[in-house]
């Protein structure tokens, strides 16, 4: 599977190198359903679904220019949810730190946002803006121009920002380039499912991942709601959690 999925997006990447510059003259081509687009290298399959998988039948009679776009909302999605849920992760890691607002954002990563200070939003909100607008001006057509509305540029490849600030693709091949960005696809992708599973467990239980992931992997489910009732909504949410972990842990070993 891993070497049909690269063979894919070698496909795809070659296709996409030969139209740079070029303007499409067949704007109407239309793909039956997700496995023909897959087959024209206009979007990604991969294990275990090497034709896609489209349970809505979003690609059913799907034009090119329509699906190169999900394809780089895919991309975007995909990077963003890397970006979440390492923060997710890292954030509960070193909430109630001196250096991190004081030490004044803590419990589950889905409550950190509306603890940080006005300020940090302000800035936050303008990054964002930044971002987008550059990313609108490198990929989108002109609306005022363009036949209808969110069209992707003709020499425009789904996911190709020219970001790399630490040059690692610099001197690097095709081979090489097509291999790292079917990895970041992927990775993306499993990024997405993770975050919202991430999401759905702290909305769920209320307590931070990992000290309630380690007390359930103990064998404990009484002892993950006696966490919950005991540490959720308290000042220091985190400390309370980890320390109701710990001392799980020991009564563990100890039996």
């Amino acid at each position: 599977m891993a070497a049909f999925c690269r063979s894919t997006f070698t496909v795809f990447a070659a296709k996409k190198v030969a139209e740079v510059g070029k303007v499409k003259t067949n704007d109407n081509k239309k793909f039956a359903n997700i496995s023909a687009a897959v087959s024209a290298g206009a979007i990604q399959g991969c294990a275990p679904f090497p034709d896609g998988i489209d349970v809505f039948g979003f690609y059913n009679e799907i034009d090119e220019k329509e699906a190169q776009r999900y394809a780089d909302v895919e991309i975007t999605h995909g990077r963003v949810a890397m970006l979440a849920s390492l923060g997710f992760l890292v954030g509960e890691q070193v909430e109630g730190s001196g250096f991190l607002f004081d030490a004044n954002v803590t419990g589950p990563a889905i409550n950190h946002f509306q603890q940080v200070p006005a300020t940090f939003w302000g800035l936050l909100g303008a990054l964002i803006f930044t971002v987008e607008a550059n990313r609108v001006q490198k990929a989108w057509q002109n609306p005022f121009q363009a036949d209808k509305l969110f069209l992707l540029k003709d020499d425009f490849t789904p996911g190709d920002y020219q970001f790399d600030p630490l040059k690692l693709s610099a001197g690097k091949d095709v081979e090489w380039l097509n291999d790292k960005k079917l990895k970041e696809l992927n990775n993306g992708r499993v990024a997405m499912v993770a975050i919202s599973g991430m999401i759905a467990q702290e909305l769920v239980n209320g307590l931070n991942l990992i000290p309630a992931d380690e007390v359930l992997e103990m064998g404990k489910a009484d002892a993950l709601v006696a966490m919950g009732a005991q540490c959720a909504g308290t000042v220091d949410e985190a400390a309370c959690a980890k320390a109701f972990e710990a001392a799980e842990r020991v009564a563990t070993f100890s039996s």
